[in-house]
């Protein structure tokens, strides 16, 4: 297919953590159905020959991210109710927001030295209150950050991007910006020397990334088109520090990235993709069908009637979009006729 890695030790806070609790594969060419399923898997994927933050993706909210600061604080109150002591303000060195506004991470227990986790450290962890299914097990565990299946669900991303934040020893409680429960606690023991992306070889990044594409595949046709997403990004981000024109493989995986969005329902995120290999390959028919199907959900029905042509008049049989151009020609007669009778009634 075209388809798609201080210092001194403070006080711990005595109060226990809380514990608490928390498809079919759809074809790529037909992704403009969006929920229309087929037996076969995508061509794009069949041509894939390889073995292994916008899809996904949690947008930038400084509001929220307050908000989360501001539960924490109160956790914190709580937490030492039972004395008669006042408790102690949050320290702004004491909270570390994520970038892109999913959780604010409260560190309890400081850790030391300066260095923290990167590509191919191995972490061991200790992990409570988490969710069955997170992907992470309640208590010691090791991560390997960059590798493994544990980095594939929404927990592993959140995980991963609060460890490369720590040092060693460091104990802290996560408040995640869509979860209104209690935090959980992760303490990052120890970690093996890592590299940051900028330190591999373009041979090493390249290979990385061909591992990435080759999992997106695999839960692409497992129905996950979520946890490919994350794998055809992170492979993209590689990518992408590599001088250019960069490799070939960005094409493909923008082009797979596109049929993801287009099937968690993010149709501005898939245009935006499909724009990207089209830049680089004008007569990129599968781009120009997503785009079109893209832009037909979008409602800018005269963009995406162009787009959809342009690949009828390359390939006249292509029944994909032939169903959905006749689906943007019906739309757009009512939308006519919509706006005619709002005319007569204004003017009648």
């Amino acid at each position: 297919m075209e388809m798609p890695p201080v210092n001194p030790v403070g006080e711990k806070d005595t109060s226990q953590p809380q514990q608490w609790e928390k498809n079919p594969q759809e074809n790529l060419d037909s992704t403009t159905q969006i929920k229309q399923q087929s037996p076969d898997p995508p061509t794009e994927i069949l041509e894939l020959r390889v073995s292994p933050n916008q899809a996904s993706q949690i947008l930038e909210n400084s509001q929220g991210t307050e908000k989360l600061a501001t539960g924490l604080q109160g956790n914190s109150a709580k937490s030492r109710g039972s004395t008669n002591e006042m408790p102690e303000p949050l320290q702004a060195s004491d909270l570390w927001y994520c970038p892109d506004g999913s959780f604010v991470k409260k560190i309890i227990i400081r850790g030391h030295g300066l260095d923290k986790p990167k590509l191919g450290s191995c972490c061991r962890v200790l992990a409570f209150g988490f969710p069955f299914g997170s992907g992470l097990p309640e208590g010691w565990t090791e991560l390997t950050m960059g590798l493994g299946p544990w980095r594939e669900g929404t927990w592993g991303e959140l995980i991963e991007k609060c460890l490369e934040s720590m040092c060693q020893g460091e104990e802290a409680e996560l408040q995640l910006s869509e979860h209104s429960g209690p935090p959980f606690r992760l303490t990052l023991a120890s970690f093996t020397q890592g590299r940051d992306s900028w330190e591999l070889e373009a041979s090493e990044k390249e290979a990385l990334a061909r591992e990435e594409r080759a999992r997106g595949t695999e839960l692409f046709r497992a129905g996950n088109p979520e946890g490919a997403a994350r794998c055809y990004g992170r492979a993209l981000r590689l990518l992408l520090t590599l001088p250019p024109p960069g490799p070939p493989e960005r094409t493909v995986l923008h082009a797979n990235l596109a049929a993801c969005q287009l099937l968690l329902g993010q149709p501005q995120l898939a245009a935006q993709s499909c724009d990207r290999v089209l830049e680089r390959e004008p007569g990129h028919l599968k781009a120009l069908y997503r785009r079109g199907v893209a832009q037909a959900a979008l409602g800018n029905l005269e963009k995406a009637t162009a787009d959809l042509r342009k690949v009828l008049a390359v390939d006249p049989k292509n029944r994909a979009a032939q169903e959905e151009l006749g689906k943007v020609i019906i739309q757009g007669k009512k939308q006519d006729a919509g706006l005619a009778q709002g005319l007569r009634k204004m003017f009648g």
